[in-house]
């Protein structure tokens, strides 16, 4: 089997499915713009060949590529990079080079634009927050206000994270942004849902199965964690509400998913669950690891043998929550980094500094923990997050 990786080195911790694709006897060929010297040992060793382009944005050079990798080991049997923004061209290189085993262009817009999520979780009667395309002009963009009522969520069609979301609270906060976004006209305008956000997390086979299911419990507003620079945490589960399990499957079979790792978010309110987007990739950051170790688990094998055998082959052990908790550099915090550690000796998993590209919305220096009780997650993330009042 040949299975071309593109951006295999973003997240960094991407060379863990390189390895587990490498171990199973899978040719494993990388495509992306860094230097094969700068890339972690652990990936080189992983990687059967590696092939460098100036610019991953170069469509014709990322062709070629993989014009070379099929002319030097045949067929091409898979390309992923797992990552959300490279998803569309994922799926132009699939089509255009005739690989049936992902998304291909002819499906791409029913994931990426949020306008075409909505008909999706319409026609198969999972409840969703009301929407309306900014599109459609302000006048009509009133009328909805005035029936769901403020505040309103406004984000672009398609986009990733919190980037470009307003949150409306007014007429006249309305009227601005179409005055004062430049792109408001590929916007769309949703109601206001109150609650945390809950993602369902899977490993899906070749015919819609789950091989593995994961929960894992967001903030309410990245946005505001972003634009007020707010402290973040979150945590994965060690079980899963039914209700939620019973429509992330929906979900899976709403969008036809197959042989994928998908990452897909509902609220959890008073009205229940109600679906918020879907993502057909890994949840980000650091999560992956952190359902490894609420689960006993290894996703990364869980997938790589999704791909090579469409079967689980790694069992599960004892549960726990695994937690994340952040801090910014802005602040001074009550508790010192060698407090924390010493406080949390046996329960700290991972602690490091975050990517740049990442610290906007998960702060620069991260500490994850896996505990037993609820209790304790939310004991950990006061400790953490402690502030010296300035």
């Amino acid at each position: 089997m040949n299975f071309i990786f593109i951006s295999p080195h973003f997240p960094h911790t991407y060379w863990e499915f390189c390895r587990r694709l490498r171990q199973n006897g899978v040719t494993v060929l990388g495509i992306a713009d860094a230097p094969f010297d700068s890339l972690q040992p652990e990936l080189r060793e992983a990687l059967t060949e590696y092939y460098r382009v100036d610019s991953l944005e170069d469509y014709g050079q990322v062709y070629r590529a993989v014009a070379y990798f099929a002319f030097h080991y045949g067929r091409i049997d898979w390309i992923e990079s797992n990552n959300e923004y490279w998803l569309e061209q994922d799926a132009r290189l699939r089509t255009d080079f005739n690989i049936t085993t992902g998304i291909r262009s002819d499906r791409i817009r029913s994931i990426k634009e949020k306008s075409e999520m909505k008909k999706i979780y319409e026609r198969a009667d999972i409840p969703t927050a009301r929407q309306i395309r900014a599109a459609e002009g302000q006048e009509r963009v009133s009328a909805f206000a005035a029936e769901v009522g403020y505040p309103l969520i406004a984000k672009p069609d398609v986009g990733v994270g919190a980037s470009g979301t307003h949150k409306l609270h007014d007429d006249e906060e309305l009227r601005r942004f179409f005055a004062e976004v430049p792109d408001s006209v590929n916007y769309v305008i949703e109601e206001f849902i109150s609650g945390e956000i809950c993602s369902y997390d899977a490993v899906v086979g070749a015919q819609g199965q789950p091989l593995f299911e994961s929960m894992t419990v967001w903030p309410p507003s990245i946005m505001d964690i972003v634009n007020k620079r707010l402290d973040l945490s979150y945590y994965v589960a060690p079980e899963m509400p039914d209700e939620l399990r019973r429509l992330g499957r929906r979900t899976v079979e709403a969008f036809a998913v197959r042989s994928r790792f998908v990452h897909l978010e509902f609220f959890r309110s008073r009205r229940g669950f109600i679906a918020l987007e879907v993502n057909m990739r890994p949840a980000g950051g650091y999560t992956p690891d952190m359902i490894n170790f609420a689960h006993s688990t290894d996703v990364y094998q869980i997938w790589a043998d999704m791909v090579a055998f469409d079967e689980r082959r790694t069992a599960e052990g004892e549960q726990f929550y695994c937690v994340f908790a952040s801090q910014r550099d802005i602040y001074k915090y009550v508790h010192t980094h060698e407090e924390i550690l010493s406080r949390y000796a046996g329960s700290i998993v991972m602690c490091e500094r975050m990517p740049d590209l990442f610290s906007a919305a998960m702060g620069q220096q991260m500490y994850t923990a896996k505990l037993r009780t609820m209790e304790a997650v939310n004991d950990f993330v006061a400790y953490v997050h402690a502030k010296i009042e300035s």
